[in-house]
C-alpha cells in the first residue's frame, strides 16, 4: 500500500524506507548524463588509467552525484511536496523521514570523495568535493530559493565531471576540460529554463523564483535565445583552440546549428503547453541528446586525431 504524503505536524515515517526509495534519491536519470560527461572527460585525457581505477572514479562521480542530489531533496523535501511532478519524491510522498536522506546523503558524499582520492588523486577528489558542495550550499540553500538567475550560476554544480574524469586521468587540470566545463555551463540555462517554461506553475505554486515565474515568458524566451549564442560559440572553442580535431568540430557545426533552430523556434512562440509537445518540450529532449552527442564526439575525435 502507498503512503501518503507528510503533512504539517505528521510524524516522519516509521517503517524502514524500502532500497528504492535510497535509489530515487539519487536522481538515476539525472545521474546518466552526469555519468557520461564524466565517463568523457576520462576517455579524452592522455595517459592511461587502469581499468579497475577508471570504472572506480566514474562509480565516485556517479556517488557523488547521487549524493547532491539526495542533500537537494532532504533540504527541499518541503518545497517537493507542493510540487506536482515532485510530490511523489519519497520524502514528501512520506516513504521515507528526513533524517534518513541526509544522513545516506552526507555518508555518500564522504565515502566518493574518500574513495576517489585513494583510487585515483586527491585533485580529482579535490574537484568532487567542491561540485558537491556547490551544488548543495550555493545553488540549493543560497541561489535557488533566492534570484531568477539561480540556475545560470547553479548550473556550475553540473559541469564538473568531465574535469573530475580527466583530472582522475592525468593528476591535472588543463584547457580541454575547461572548454568541456564551460560547454556544460553555458548549455544549462537554455536546457533548463525550456523545461521550466513548461512547468512554471510548479514552481510558482512552491514559491520557488525561476525566470518564467519572476519575469515571464517572453524574458525567459529571449535569455534562452541569449544563451544558445554563448553556447553555440562555446561549442566551436574547442576547434578553433586546435584542442579537437575534424570530427568534433563537425558534429559540433551540424548540433549547434539544430540547437539555434529550436532555440528560435522557442523565442518566436507564444505560450507553453503544459501537455501537447510543443517547441520548448523539443528543445529540452533535444538538448539532452546534444550534450550526448558532442561529449561522444570529443571521445571519438580525441582517439582518432590527437
Amino acid at each position: 500500500m502507498a503512503s501518503s504524503p507528510i503533512r504539517a505536524g505528521q510524524s516522519a515515517p516509521t517503517i524502514p524506507a524500502h532500497w528504492r526509495d535510497f535509489v530515487a534519491l539519487t536522481k538515476p536519470r539525472v545521474m546518466t548524463l552526469v555519468v557520461f560527461t564524466g565517463l568523457c572527460g576520462l576517455l579524452a585525457a592522455p595517459g592511461h588509467i587502469h581499468p579497475i581505477l577508471g570504472f572506480t572514479a566514474i562509480l565516485c562521480i556517479a556517488l557523488g552525484a547521487g549524493a547532491a542530489a539526495t542533500l537537494n531533496q532532504w533540504y527541499e523535501a518541503d518545497i517537493d511536496g507542493k510540487m506536482k511532478r515532485t510530490a511523489n519524491r519519497p520524502i514528501p510522498a512520506g516513504r521515507m523521514d528526513r533524517q534518513s536522506a541526509l544522513h545516506f546523503g552526507v555518508g555518500l558524499s564522504f565515502f566518493s570523495v574518500l574513495l576517489m582520492g585513494v583510487a585515483t588523486n586527491w585533485l580529482a577528489a579535490a574537484v568532487l568535493t567542491v561540485s558537491i558542495l556547490f551544488y548543495v550550499f550555493v545553488y540549493t540553500i543560497w541561489l535557488k530559493p533566492r534570484t531568477a538567475q539561480n540556475i545560470v550560476i547553479g548550473g556550475a554544480a553540473g559541469a564538473f565531471p568531465p574535469v573530475i574524469g580527466w583530472a582522475a586521468v592525468t593528476g591535472d587540470i588543463s584547457a580541454l576540460p575547461i572548454a568541456l566545463f564551460m560547454l556544460i555551463f553555458f548549455w544549462t540555462p537554455p536546457h533548463f529554463w525550456s523545461l521550466a517554461l513548461f512547468v512554471k506553475t510548479d514552481y510558482a505554486a512552491a514559491g520557488i523564483p525561476m525566470l518564467p515565474v519572476v519575469s515571464g515568458e517572453v524574458a525567459t524566451r529571449r535569455q534562452i535565445w541569449f544563451y544558445t549564442a554563448i553556447m553555440g560559440v562555446s561549442a566551436m572553442a574547442p576547434v578553433v583552440l586546435q584542442l579537437t580535431g575534424p570530427i568534433y568540430g563537425a558534429v559540433a557545426l551540424v548540433g549547434t546549428a539544430f540547437f539555434v533552430v529550436f532555440a528560435f523556434q522557442v523565442l518566436r512562440h507564444r505560450e507553453s503547453d503544459p501537455v501537447r509537445m510543443g517547441p520548448e518540450k523539443r528543445l529540452f529532449k533535444y538538448s539532452v541528446f546534444y550534450l550526448f552527442l558532442l561529449f561522444g564526439a570529443v571521445v571519438v575525435d580525441r582517439w582518432m586525431f590527437i
